[in-house]
């Protein structure tokens, strides 16, 4: 490679040195799709690339590719989502391989709603609220409003904030819901409720009666059915498996307010992969 180096730039000048031959030869590894790359290069940039081809694993190298297209990242945004650990906390990392290639390879597809589970976290990084120590969840929601730009970058593109403490009347009670929201690509409401605690099956009960109440109330013409998202402090334990709660519309998140250590959040994010493939094998196994 040096020694091609040499005689290119004698031939053809600048721009072709060991190093700008040896990413190269990483795109070509990294990207062997000749179709794929044609296609995404006009929306993506060299730096774009070099961001990306440099992952090990290839279905998280496809992710980004296919979101940074899809969403039209900067540069710096998409080197922001890689060191976030963006694919290790969306829903779709916990899937088996299979099913995860299968989603990618619909994208981008504007004609089709956006599975949600390319948008929703299983943990949510919000360590820019400046929350520390003992707060109340009227502390974290006005905190998320005080800070909503940077809320709505972590949640992802498309959302549009529709209001806080939005009532809804059944009967004769009333009840508030702490944040609605509307995603474009989804084309669904999505309710937002905020628990300090841990996530308790009563928190269930409470969201499926929003998110019917919107449905009958709320929902458009051409629009999916409501989502719903619990963000709680701790989104982990038993109860969130056995409920099957994806397939009543509703997502079970952590939220943090202080970031870890990046090694610690990585171990704690491919632990949670690997055993939620383990779960979801089991119970589509012919013995279950």
């Amino acid at each position: 490679v040096k020694n091609i180096s040499k005689q290119l730039i004698q031939e053809f000048g600048e721009g072709f040195s060991e190093k700008a031959l040896r990413h190269c030869l990483r795109f070509a590894q990294a990207l062997p799709d000749f179709q794929i790359v044609s296609t995404v290069s006009r929306q993506l940039s060299w730096s774009h690339f070099l961001e990306i081809i440099y992952l090990h694993d290839e279905l998280q190298r496809q992710f980004y590719l296919k979101i940074c297209q899809l969403e039209r990242w900067s540069v710096r945004r998409l080197r922001e989502r890689i060191d976030s650990m963006l694919y290790e906390r969306t829903a779709i990392s916990r899937k088996p391989e299979l099913l995860i290639q299968q989603e990618l390879d619909k994208l981008p597809d504007n004609a089709l709603p956006l599975n949600p589970d390319l948008v929703f976290r299983n943990t949510y990084i919000l360590d820019f609220l400046g929350l520390k120590d003992a707060f109340s969840e009227k502390d974290l929601e006005d905190a998320i409003l005080q800070h909503l730009q940077k809320f709505l970058i972590e949640l992802g593109s498309d959302f549009a904030f529709m209001g806080r403490q939005k009532r809804v009347t059944i009967g004769d009670t009333d009840y508030t819901i702490d944040l609605l929201f509307y995603h474009r690509r989804m084309k669904r409401l999505v309710v937002i409720d905020l628990k300090l605690g841990r996530f308790r099956p009563a928190d269930k009960g409470q969201m499926e009666l929003y998110l019917r109440w919107y449905q009958k109330y709320e929902q458009l013409e051409g629009e999916l059915q409501p989502i719903g998202l619990i963000l709680c402090a701790d989104a982990t334990g038993e109860h969130v498996e056995l409920l099957l709660l994806d397939e009543d519309n509703i997502r079970v998140a952590q939220f943090l307010t202080i970031l870890p250590a990046p090694e610690i959040l990585q171990a704690q994010l491919h632990r949670a992969i690997e055993v939620a493939k383990i779960r979801f094998d089991n119970r589509n196994s012919p013995n279950e």
